[in-house]
């Protein structure tokens, strides 16, 4: 009889795990992304729902929550602080008053030029090739997909 210590039945090693690589790898990038987005006076969060703006103004709040795989009741405090802060404006869709929708603010739209800088800084801090960074990220986009199938 074999007695070879089968390694899927062994206590997992933290250092081993894919899920703490990608947890302190996330939180690596998001100490970076705060002190770069300081200058921007932006929170990470707050980054992420400018840039599905840039891309597309003038989205429903759940259009916006589809786009950062987010749900409403974790977007609509931090959309209530960006339009405090007059990035944003929302407003009750015509057609539809039970839609909000989300839009640049003439402040928000002037961010654009200054974070269009960020991602230069972001490769240059990775260490990586513009082509290893890409990779990297079809590489992520294709495991949360996989991810997201098993739940």
């Amino acid at each position: 009889m074999d007695h070879t210590p089968n390694p899927l039945h062994q206590v997992p090693k933290l250092d081993a795990q894919l899920c703490f690589a990608l947890y302190s790898t996330s939180l690596a990038m998001s100490k970076l992304y705060r002190k770069l987005l300081r200058k921007l006076g932006l929170t990470y969060s707050q980054y992420l729902v400018m840039m599905v703006l840039w891309e597309r103004d003038a989205l429903t709040v759940s259009e916006v929550g589809e786009r950062l795989f987010l749900d409403s009741a974790t977007l609509t405090p931090l959309l209530k602080r960006m339009e405090q802060a007059q990035l944003i404006s929302r407003a009750r869709a015509a057609a539809d008053e039970r839609q909000v929708i989300i839009s640049l603010t003439p402040q928000g739209d002037a961010l654009r030029h200054e974070a269009a800088k960020l991602p230069a800084s972001i490769i240059g801090a990775t260490g990586c090739s513009l082509n290893q960074v890409v990779d990297m990220k079809n590489a992520l986009n294709e495991l949360r997909a996989s991810l997201i199938d098993a739940v």
